[in-house]
């Protein structure tokens, strides 16, 4: 099973621990340690799979019985060459024919992020060579055994992905 939680105004790590809290009855987080590629893990608790993101105000936390990814970004303008530099072929063109909207961008960039997340690997490839799904938000794809889920709110977009995901239960909250 997969749970996802989105807050506003609250430490990432805050929402971890309620979350861990109400999914997996834990009071208190166990210590954290990173793995190999610097994902966050559970020192002795590694079947306790999660991941976390922040940007400005918004925190994104996901928690899994497999490894997952998720990140959240604030939208806002970026140098006007970013897409041709980070975005494959397809997905550039994509971009283009939505009309350069930094919203497309920002659904495109936190895939990646997700992408990269799940697999603990970080960004240690160009971007432009990890694939994504071309997804609106609230959409979901299946791509090389991984499911990908695309999220929206005014002034921000979110992706999670999974290996198996099963049921997807979201808890959002706003503050």
């Amino acid at each position: 099973m997969l749970r996802l939680f989105f807050a506003q105004a609250v430490d990432a790590h805050v929402l971890l621990r309620q979350a861990a809290g109400l999914v997996w009855g834990l009071e208190d987080l166990p210590d954290l340690d990173r793995a190999p590629g610097g994902k966050p893990v559970f020192h002795n608790f590694p079947h306790r799979c999660f991941n976390l993101s922040h940007s400005g105000p918004y925190a994104l936390c996901a928690l899994g019985d497999s490894p997952v990814g998720a990140d959240v970004e604030v939208i806002r303008p970026r140098r006007p060459s970013l897409p041709q530099k980070v975005l494959s072929g397809a997905e550039l063109v994509w971009f283009l024919d939505r009309g350069s909207r930094w919203e497309d961008f920002y659904t495109l960039w936190t895939l990646k992020e997700a992408r990269v997340k799940q697999s603990g690997a970080g960004l240690t490839r160009p971007p432009r060579d990890i694939a994504v799904p071309l997804l609106e938000p609230g959409q979901h794809a299946q791509l090389d055994g991984l499911v990908f889920t695309a999220y929206a709110g005014e002034g921000w977009r979110a992706a999670l992905c999974a290996a198996d995901p099963g049921p997807l239960i979201e808890g959002i909250r706003t503050s």
